[in-house]
């Protein structure tokens, strides 16, 4: 979707707030209308049921796809988190959670684009065949304040960043409520996992 021209001119400093408000304004009509808005715009057929996840989407929403395929014990901490987390006025938001192989094949084409090469891709978004989000075992969490509640207190409900390079990235370690995160990888092309 291109800007509007008054919206090209504008410093960052001043556009991105504007830009964030009207998000919000279109969503909140939207909303009023029995519509959801979706965070992505064309993924080439790809849509909801593939895992692309509405705007404003919580670990509730259980209609989603992309939140109701995850694996219910990461879900059943996710819940416990956010519900903690909103007692303390963070509302968690899932960017993007289970994930359909062919979505997974998009975002993966989409970044060898963007980054010029497989392996710099790979710093970004995996195989399908290797991807935690396809399993449903990773979820990506938004807005950074809740993603910043996550590294703060994640790990008491065994909710781990995995990544550096990823501050929203999150997996079920269930043995870290005891024993504290795992280390992280930079990224996921020091995951073994992801390896061949």
């Amino acid at each position: 979707m291109t800007r509007p021209a008054v919206l090209q001119v504008m410093p960052d400093r001043l556009r991105r707030p504007l830009e964030a408000g009207l998000r919000d304004v279109v969503d909140v009509v939207a909303k009023s209308l029995g519509y959801r808005l979706l965070r992505i715009q064309d993924r080439g057929g790809l849509g909801v049921a593939d895992g692309a996840v509405p705007y404003r989407t919580t670990v509730f929403d259980d209609e989603v796809p992309g939140v109701a395929n995850l694996d219910p014990p990461l879900l059943a901490a996710l819940r416990l988190a956010a519900a903690d987390a909103a007692g303390e006025g963070v509302e968690f938001f899932v960017n993007s959670g289970w994930r359909s192989p062919a979505y997974q094949s998009r975002l993966l084409r989409e970044a060898v684009g963007r980054y010029g090469s497989a392996e710099e891709a790979a710093r970004w978004v995996s195989t399908p065949e290797k991807s935690a989000h396809v399993r449903g075992h990773a979820v990506d969490i938004g807005p950074p304040t809740a993603a910043a509640w996550l590294a703060e207190n994640g790990a008491g409900y065994g909710l781990c960043q995995i990544y550096r390079n990823e501050r929203w990235h999150y997996e079920l370690r269930p043995e870290a409520v005891e024993h504290g995160p795992p280390p992280m990888y930079a990224d996921p092309s020091e995951d073994p996992r992801m390896r061949d």
